[in-house]
């Protein structure tokens, strides 16, 4: 693994959604930290600089929208791409306001993800693998 790579952090509450985003990201050469839901991730509090936030919108317990509030109030400033199987357009217009990079709707069919985590990477800082 590269040392620029950078670091995905995926909050899922789906078991299988968490581990095949895992087997995915691993094969792009990315570091990979899973948390189950938002308190998790809030719980964790060692964020890596060079990383991107991948968060489900809909989670028992705190929403993804909510999560993101919560971490911009404690300065945390990662770049977020949004997973949801219901991408409305409150939705997206709610994530544009609240500076997130991407919404992406699940299931996924094309390499949007990917590219907007390279992406969101690269703007951090992390170099996508072998660049």
């Amino acid at each position: 693994m590269s040392v620029h790579a950078g670091t995905v952090i995926v909050v899922d509450d789906d078991e299988a959604v968490r581990s095949s985003m895992r087997f995915a990201l691993e094969l792009e050469g990315l570091i990979v930290r899973l948390y189950e839901d938002g308190a998790a991730l809030l719980e964790a509090g060692d964020l890596p600089e060079k990383a991107c936030l991948l968060i489900d919108q809909y989670m028992p317990g705190m929403e993804g929208m909510d999560l993101i509030a919560r971490l911009r109030d404690r300065h945390v400033r990662l770049p977020v791409i949004l997973m949801t199987a219901k991408a409305t357009e409150d939705l997206r217009r709610r994530a544009v306001l609240a500076g997130i990079e991407l919404v992406v709707e699940k299931p996924f069919r094309d390499a949007a993800l990917m590219e907007g985590i390279h992406r969101a990477l690269a703007a951090r800082g992390g170099a996508r693998p072998g660049n």
